[in-house]
This record gives C-alpha cells, sequence and structure tokens, in this order.
C-alpha cells in the first residue's frame, strides 16, 4: 500500500501542471468545518532527511522529523521569541558571568521505551551534544559552545559547566540540535542515525516513527501517552493527530498539485510564483520567518580571485539584489538590509554597503588590472575571471538565482559557472575552495549565535575562513570577533558584538545578502492548528484535520 501510494503522488507529475493551472476550489473534497480528533496528515517535504542526529539536524527536512519526535528543556515561542518552561519546569538558575546553569526536570516524563528522561539522562545527552564523539563520527552541536561538562545534581536537577561564558546556551537547550533522545539511541553511531534506522530513534516527544522507505518516505504515529507540551500550546495532552506520513516530492509542480488537488494536507517549499495558487477558500499559505542569517552569497576571500577586495566589491556593486526579487519572488522574500535578518537578534542595517551600481563595479575590476578579453570576459595575467556557485537545494530557486547573477555579470565581463550535483556532491564541494568560490546559503536561529554558527571558523565556516589542512585562519579579527558574540555574558554585550562582526563581514566584502528567506508552505484550508517552531520548522502537535 504504501509503495503503491508513493508512484501514485510520482505519477502526478504527468498530469501536474494542468492540476496547477486549476483554482484552489477546483481541486478535493476537503471541505472546511469543525475540527475532528485523529486522522492521518499527509506533509510533503522536497528534499529526504540525512540524519536524526539533532547537533547535525539543522537541514531542514531533518529538523522537521526532529521536531516531532523530541522535545528539549526550554520551548522558544515562535511568536514572542521568549523562552518558556518544557522539560524543565522552569527556567534555569545562571550564574553572574553565564557559565554554570541548573535545570530542574519535570517528573514524569518518559521516552517512548518507557525508559525515563530524568536527569543521568539528561546531562548524558548535553555531554553528547557539547564534546561531539570523534571515535562515532558525531559532531559537538553549533549551537553550544564553550562546553565542560553535565552534572547530575538530583534525579531531577542538572547542572552544566561551561569553561567560558556561555550566553546562548538557554536558547540552545529549545532548538532541534538539543532535542532529547533515550540513552539506548544516544549509543549510536553517526551511521546509525542515518537512513534506514529511523524507527530506532527514540524521543520523548508527542509521535513515534513508525516506518521508513528510505529516501521515500517516513511515517510517524501519535503517542497516546504524551502529557508535557509547553504551557503555552493551544492544548495538553496527546496530540490530536493519529499519524503523519511525510513523503519526499521533489518536483515543486507535484507538491502543488498534490495539495490544490486535496491529495495531500500540506506541502513545503511552494514557489513564489505558485503561491497565488494558495489564495483560494480551500487553501492557505504559511509563511514563516527564520529569524537568522538571511539568504545570501559568502565569498571565499582567501582564494584567487577573490583574495583582491576590489573583485569582491566589483561583484556586490554589479549584481541587481532588486531585479533578483522582483523576477523570481514575491512579497514573501524582502530584500535584506544586512547580513541578518530585521527580526533575528542582532539585526544591523548594512545595506549601503550592497548597492547596485555597475559602472563602479567595472571601475573597480579595471582598477584590479582584469581587462576584457576576445570573448567579453576580462582576463588578467593569462587567467580569466571566472567563479563558480554552488547550486543551495535547499533554498529557493537557488540554480534560478545563479542564473540571474550569471547574466549580471556576464556584462561585466565576470564568469560565473554553476556546480551542479545533488545534495551529497554540493556537501563535499562546498568544502573546496578550488571548487566553490561563492557560497550560497542561509541559517536560521532565534539567537545572536547565529552569526557565529554560520562564519566561525569551527562551525559551518561559510567562508572558509579556516584552512582545514594548514589549520591557519585567514582573518583572525574576524573569527575572534565571531567568538565574542557566543562568549560575552549579557544581551548588550552580545549585540554590540554581532554589530562589530556584521561590520567586518560589509567592510571587508566577504558577503551578499540577497533576501529574507522563509519557510513557505501550502495547506488545505481544512487543516486546523499548524504552526512552526521558532525558524519555521513545521509542527504538528496542535494539528486538527476538519471534517
Amino acid at each position: 500500500m504504501k509503495t503503491r501510494r508513493i508512484a501514485w503522488i510520482a505519477g502526478l507529475a504527468v498530469a501536474a501542471v494542468a492540476m496547477t493551472g486549476c483554482s484552489a476550489s477546483s481541486g478535493g473534497d476537503s471541505e472546511g468545518g469543525a475540527a475532528q480528533e485523529g486522522g492521518t496528515l499527509t506533509y510533503l517535504e522536497p528534499q529526504t532527511w540525512n540524519t536524526l542526529y539533532p547537533p547535525a539536524a539543522g537541514f531542514y527536512p531533518n529538523g522537521g522529523i526532529v521536531n516531532q519526535v523530541t522535545d528539549r528543556l526550554l520551548y522558544q515561542n515562535p511568536e514572542t521569541l521568549e523562552l518558556e518552561p518544557w522539560i524543565a519546569e522552569e527556567l534555569p538558575e545562571v550564574n553572574a558571568d553565564a557559565t554554570e546553569y541548573t535545570f530542574k526536570l519535570r517528573e514524569g516524563v518518559t521516552y517512548s521505551d518507557g525508559t525515563p528522561l530524568d536527569a543521568e539522562n539528561v546531562v548524558k545527552n548535553f555531554d553528547l551534544f557539547g564534546k561531539g564523539d570523534t571515535d562515532r563520527a558525531l559532531s559537538v552541536s553549533e549551537a553550544i559552545n564553550n562546553y565542560d561538562h553535565g552534572e547530575v545534581v538530583d534525579e531531577h536537577t542538572v547542572k552544566f559547566v561551561f569553561s567560558a561564558p556561555s550566553p546562548g546556551f538557554a536558547q540552545a537547550t529549545s532548538t532541534i540540535n538539543s532535542g532529547l533522545l533515550s540513552n539506548s539511541t544516544l549509543d549510536r553511531t553517526n551511521e546509525e542515525f542515518g537512513p534506514g534506522n529511523a524507527t530506532e530513534i527514540i524521543g520523548s516527544g508527542p509521535f513515534v516513527i513508525s516506518d521508513e522507505q528510505i529516501g521515500k518516505e517516513t511515517d510517524l504515529e501519535v503517542r497516546k501517552d504524551y502529557d508535557w507540551a509547553p504551557e503555552s500550546r493551544v492544548h495538553q495532552g496527546r496530540a490530536h493527530l493519529d499519524a503523519i506520513d511525510v513523503i519526499v516530492a521533489g518536483e515543486s509542480s507535484v507538491r502543488v498539485g498534490t495539495v490544490t488537488s486535496g491529495q495531500a494536507q500540506i506541502a513545503r517549499q511552494i514557489p513564489a510564483p505558485d503561491e497565488a495558487q494558495f489564495t483560494g477558500d480551500k487553501l492557505q499559505l504559511v509563511q514563516a520567518a527564520t529569524n537568522g542569517v538571511n539568504n545570501s552569497l559568502s565569498f571565499r576571500f582567501d582564494h584567487a580571485p577573490l583574495d583582491d577586495i576590489k573583485v569582491r566589491q566589483a561583484i556586490i556593486a554589479g549584481v541587481d539584489r532588486q531585479a533578483i526579487v522582483d523576477t523570481l519572488f514575491t512579497d514573501s522574500y524582502p530584500l535584506a538590509t544586512g547580513i541578518l535578518a530585521k527580526t533575528a537578534l542582532g539585526y544591523e542595517d548594512t545595506s549601503d554597503f550592497y548597492e547596485y551600481d555597475p559602472d563602479r563595479a567595472k571601475q573597480l575590476l579595471d582598477e584590479a588590472g582584469w581587462k576584457p578579453g576576445s570573448d567579453g570576459i576580462r582576463e588578467k595575467d593569462g587567467e580569466r575571471l571566472s567563479i563558480t556557485f554552488n547550486e543551495a537545494l535547499p533554498q529557493p530557486r537557488s540554480k534560478d538565482v545563479v542564473t540571474l547573477i550569471q547574466e549580471q555579470l556576464a556584462g561585466l565581463g565576470i564568469e560565473v559557472k554553476l556546480f551542479p550535483g545533488d545534495q551529497a556532491a554540493q556537501d563535499e564541494a562546498r568544502l573546496d575552495a578550488d571548487t566553490i568560490q561563492v557560497y550560497h546559503s542561509m541559517v536560521g536561529r532565534a539567537d545572536f549565535d547565529v552569526l557565529k554558527s554560520q562564519f566561525f571558523s569551527t562551525n559551518r565556516n561559510a567562508l572558509l575562513n579556516l584552512d582545514t589542512e594548514s589549520g591557519e585562519i585567514a582573518d583572525p579579527e574576524l573569527d575572534e570577533a565571531l567568538a565574542k558574540v557566543a562568549s560575552v555574558p549579557t544581551a548588550d554585550e552580545r549585540a554590540k558584538a554581532s554589530a562589530a562582526a556584521q561590520q567586518i563581514l560589509a567592510e571587508k566584502a566577504y558577503v551578499l545578502p540577497l533576501f529574507e528567506e522563509p519557510q513557505v508552505f501550502g495547506l488545505l484550508s481544512s487543516v486546523q492548528g499548524f504552526a512552526t517552531e521558532s525558524i519555521g520548522r513545521p509542527s504538528f502537535y496542535d494539528v486538527q484535520l476538519g471534517k
């Protein structure tokens, strides 16, 4: 039955164009009305997940699963971004320099295998997430900084100690990167968190993974005895739904067509040109802010030809960002005014550095010694001015974005190439500046630390500031500024440190912010209670299906 349904959804690609051309009111038999208990929700994802290890679950398909099956110590309210108790029964006690955090845990919480979620288990979780395990190829969580160790104070009290101030730790405990797992799950290797092992990943959340077809479908079923949701949630007790079928539908036309025809209830990543199809009575659109680093280009500044600031400045001046937004996107995607979204903590307006000025771009290239060749592409010392971009598969319309930039920069004498390949190929290529010189990406996290997560040398290292072979840091000033964001104890100090780091990124022409990237979901209007967590990952706990 599962195989036939997946094949049927894949077959919709043939008819998707016809279906997506219909009005919203013409599709399906799902009607609005009073919500019901139970039922199975079909949710369409554009990509398959690749790990359920929480510290590595930032990839949205990963987080979409982890968010349903795990709980966290604290809950970040997606509307206010304030932290609230969850598995911790109250907010933590924190010492003056943010090097010690003490949490009191709710009693009676268990994992779906029946084992207790107690102090010993919580310490085991964070000792792994905060330190990693190289023998098992399990990474340190990028959300946790300066972690030293955890201590069991008593059965329901834990204390975490840090080697230096870690002001972002409370918020870190609210992210999917800190999703709590059973003891047996924590003993797994990196490979054992990967595809083929989904049903063995045990959390304490409102849903349990019941079945998996690798690369195609992951099924969740309700945990009937769940009764420890954050107090601010719409309801308490078990989730309303009986089950969720998460199905991979890579073609946007299939996702759009399947929902507009009423054959699935929700799809993620609705392309901007298709948003208008979700304005009818039977359909709705949800645009969730990601509250972090904007959709942007990171220049590998330690690698030719981008080691010349004038070349980087010329690219920035030569890209018409407004034209990209106007051509490819909708009002859901505001033009970026800095590397951080306006809703992000620490946001600074650095838009003066990103003004479109093609005449200035040409002048900068002339000054840098790049002269037009016979085919119009500039040359210097026998080398063509050629740069390669990755295709950011998780990001909306990345290939189209790069194609427009390619056209814009060609007029200035800059050749742009797009690196082809699937997610595995892109992940490998992005680590090599010889292969990718301009890295297209974004990061969502509702905390000051998001800037460090994206650019720090031992986190995502988007600029390749760290040469992993030599261990050398190309710009120590930037790394020090980013480290400070995560290691000064007060919010005011963190805001100042973030502003300083953003100024370095702008003044040195290390990045080009493009737009604020939302997560856009298309839903049947009969779906009630759908929401996302603080950076746009789906949350199905309060969802009900209309009768």
